[in-house]
C-alpha cells in the first residue's frame, strides 16, 4: 500500500514509499483510510522531537489523525464491526494516518460523528480529546470561570473556544485581525488581536490559561493567572510527569523537570501553577465528543484539503503558517471540498 513513511530525522525525512498492509492483532481493526489530517505533532514526530521517549523504529508511517472504513476486526474486538465509520488519534508508536490502511487498538476508536463528514471527521481526534484532556480532565473547568486560549483561530484553540463555552466558562482568545469574526462565531467573549495589543496588558484573573506558543507567550500567559490559576502549554518544556506518562527512564523525568525548572520557578513566584500536556488517545472520549459534534455544540474548522498524493505538500502548508484557521485535511477522495 501506499504511505508516507519516515526514514530519517529532519525537515527532509517523510517521504512517499510502498509499504505492506499492517498486521492486524487480536484486539486491532483494520481501517480503509478516508481522510486524514496534519497537526504540528507530526512535524515534531518526523524532526525526532521526542525520539528520546517516543522509541520509533524507522521506517514508519506518519499521521496522527484518521477517519476511514472498518474492513477487518480483530477476535477479541466487540463494539465495531466491518463497514462501520470510525475516527481515531492513534495511540503513540501506532501512528500511521498517512497510509491506505491502518491497524489501530479498539480502545482508540470511535464511531464516526454521524453530522460529520469522514474529511471532516478526519480534523477532528487530536484537537478534540486535547481541550478535552486540558479542559475536563486537567483544569476541571466550571460554569463561570475565566479560560484563555491562544491561537483561537487554530485547529486546538478553535475547539477549546467551542468546549470551553459549552461547560459555561468565559473565554478569552488572541487572533489576527482576519480571523476575528471566526473565534467570536465560535464563541469568545473576549477577542485580542495580538497585532495591535498586549494580552497581558489587558487580561487579568483568569482560572486557566492554554499556551500553544510556548516561550516568551507562555512566561506573559502566567501573569493574567489568579491566584492558583493554572497555566498548561500543549508546547512545553516537558515536565517530569511527560516522562512518566510516556514509562521512559527516570533519568528522563529528571531531564524534564530541569527542562521545566525556569518556568515552574516562574509560576510559583506568581502564586500559579504549570503543566505540560502531551495528549493521549482514548477512544472513550471521542464517543463523547461525537455526541457534542452531533448536537451541534463543537464543529470542526477546516482550512484546505488536499488530494492523499499531496500529503507532503498538505505539510508544508501548515509548516510555513499558510494555514489561516482550522486544519488542514488530507484526502483519499479526489477533489474533494
Amino acid at each position: 500500500m501506499k504511505a508516507f513513511v519516515v526514514d530519517k530525522y529532519g525537515k527532509n525525512g517523510a517521504r512517499a514509499a510502498e509499504v505492506p498492509e499492517p498486521t492486524v492483532g487480536d484486539r486491532d481493526v483494520l481501517v480503509r483510510v478516508s481522510a486524514a489530517s496534519i497537526n504540528p505533532l507530526d512535524k515534531m514526530v518526523r524532526n525526532g522531537e521526542f525520539k528520546q521517549v517516543l522509541k520509533y523504529k524507522r521506517p514508519f508511517v506518519l499521521g496522527h489523525d484518521v477517519a476511514g472504513v472498518v474492513t477487518r476486526a480483530g477476535s477479541a474486538v466487540h463494539g465495531i464491526d466491518v463497514g462501520d465509520e470510525v475516527y481515531a488519534r492513534p495511540r503513540d508508536l501506532r501512528i500511521g494516518g498517512f497510509a491506505e490502511f491502518i491497524a489501530i487498538d479498539m480502545d482508540d476508536v470511535a464511531p464516526k460523528p454521524a453530522s460529520l463528514t469522514l474529511q471532516e471527521a478526519a480534523a477532528v481526534p487530536l484537537v478534540a480529546l486535547a481541550a478535552w484532556q486540558v479542559l475536563v480532565d486537567r483544569a476541571h473547568v466550571k460554569p463561570g470561570q475565566k479560560v484563555l486560549v491562544h491561537a483561537g483561530a487554530g485547529g486546538l484553540g478553535s475547539t477549546v473556544i467551542q468546549l470551553a463555552k459549552h461547560l459555561g466558562a468565559t473565554v478569552a482568545t488572541t487572533t489576527n485581525t482576519d480571523t476575528e469574526k471566526l473565534v467570536r462565531d465560535l464563541g469568545a467573549d473576549v477577542v485580542i488581536d495580538y497585532t495591535k495589543e498586549d494580552f497581558s496588558k489587558v487580561l487579568s484573573g483568569y482560572d486557566l490559561v492554554l499556551d500553544s506558543l510556548g516561550g516568551a507567550n507562555l512566561e506573559k500567559s502566567l501573569t493574567v493567572l489568579k491566584p492558583g490559576g493554572l497555566a498548561i502549554s500543549v508546547v512545553g518544556p516537558p515536565d517530569a510527569d511527560f516522562a512518566k506518562q510516556l514509562g521512559a527512564p527516570s533519568f528522563m523525568g529528571l531531564v524534564m523537570y530541569v527542562l521545566s525548572r525556569k518556568i515552574r520557578k516562574q509560576a510559583k513566584a506568581l502564586g500559579v501553577r504549570y503543566q505540560f500536556l502531551f495528549m493521549q488517545a482514548n477512544g472513550s472520549q471521542l464517543r463523547k465528543l461525537g455526541a457534542l459534534y452531533d448536537s451541534g455544540k463543537l464543529r470542526p474548522v477546516i482550512d484546505s484539503t488536499f488530494p492523499f498524493d499531496q500529503t507532503l505538500e498538505a505539510m508544508a502548508h501548515v509548516e510555513q503558517g499558510r494555514t489561516k484557521a482550522g486544519k488542514v485535511v488530507v484526502s483519499m477522495v479526489p477533489d474533494n471540498d
